[in-house]
């Protein structure tokens, strides 16, 4: 089967976002798709927490070189950002595969309440297996008419219901399809310590977005050495601290042009730019549009 190409598996978003997010890995956007499965000509990453729910087959997945059987009928949930390829699909009945995929961008899922257990978890490689009683294909249905249906309240009840299934899988013994790697021998292995670390990190980040923030006041909520905590931050994201920050004001910037009808001057200030000829100059580089334009795209 033919893998997709990044410019095809970005086809279905609005021109500025695939412009946005084809430019790096390390986040991306959320959403919901229910297709026929492909098996992967080679493994992929990106920056999601990645749920399938394989519906009428089982898959075989390689990740990171281990071989995992997904059943059906039940959510599996992993980092996406840890390299993965679909390599088998096998039908269960008579009605033909079809694959459900929730895509949650990772600064996303971080800063999500009472679930640091799954996210350590998730940062550590780890893939689990939700119980059959928690997620069924009728919720997945219905999750995945909420987000077609292009009304934002829906949408941000089924991102709290995903919140809440998260932190239902944590009240007994999680299923491992994948142990986390991290805590594991080796000089460069990764400890729950430092996944907690960083997920304080991002969080200090996203809660600070509209105000002036220095590598060394966010490293500082770690208490590791400014250049440790920096170097940590890289390797677990995937992206450097100072990248992360910008990208992350530029999708708080986009989300306002959007969403409220502030003055463009206002949306800069609130995402934190300190110059709106800084604003204007990072948002067309990354989005390939001016503000005005994705305002204008959007309302259109």
């Amino acid at each position: 089967m033919k893998d997709l190409t990044e410019e095809e598996r970005l086809k279905g978003a609005p021109k500025h976002e695939r412009h946005f997010y084809s430019t790096s890995r390390a986040f991306g956007r959320f959403g919901i798709r229910i297709f026929e499965p492909q098996v992967m000509g080679r493994p992929h990453w990106h920056g999601h927490i990645e749920a399938n729910f394989a519906l009428h087959h089982t898959m075989r997945y390689d990740v990171d070189n281990e071989t995992l059987v997904v059943p059906p009928g039940r959510l599996a949930i992993f980092w996406a950002g840890i390299p993965h390829r679909l390599t088998e699909v096998t039908p269960t009945g008579d009605q033909p595969p079809r694959l459900a995929n929730i895509y949650l961008p990772l600064d996303a899922f971080l800063m999500m309440n009472h679930i640091m257990a799954l996210q350590v978890a998730m940062l550590g490689g780890g893939m689990i297996l939700l119980p059959e009683t928690l997620c069924d294909e009728a919720l997945m249905r219905r999750w995945y008419a909420d987000y077609r249906s292009g009304d934002f309240e829906r949408t941000e009840i089924m991102k709290m219901e995903l919140n809440a299934l998260f932190r239902r899988a944590f009240l007994t013994a999680p299923e491992y399809l994948r142990l986390p790697r991290n805590d594991a021998a080796g000089e460069r292995a990764l400890s729950s310590a430092h996944i907690r670390h960083v997920i304080a990190m991002v969080r200090l980040v996203l809660e600070n977005l509209d105000k002036p923030l220095k590598n060394a006041e966010i490293t500082a909520v770690t208490g590791l050495h400014e250049n440790y905590a920096l170097s940590l931050f890289t390797r677990v994201m995937q992206t450097p601290l100072k990248q992360f920050v910008l990208r992350m004001r530029l999708m708080r910037a986009r989300a306002l042009l959007v969403e409220s009808a502030l003055a463009i001057a206002s949306v800069a200030e609130a995402s934190g730019f300190t110059s709106i000829s800084q604003f204007y100059h990072q948002f067309k580089a990354a989005y390939g549009a001016s503000p005005n334009e994705v305002r204008t795209q959007y309302l259109g």
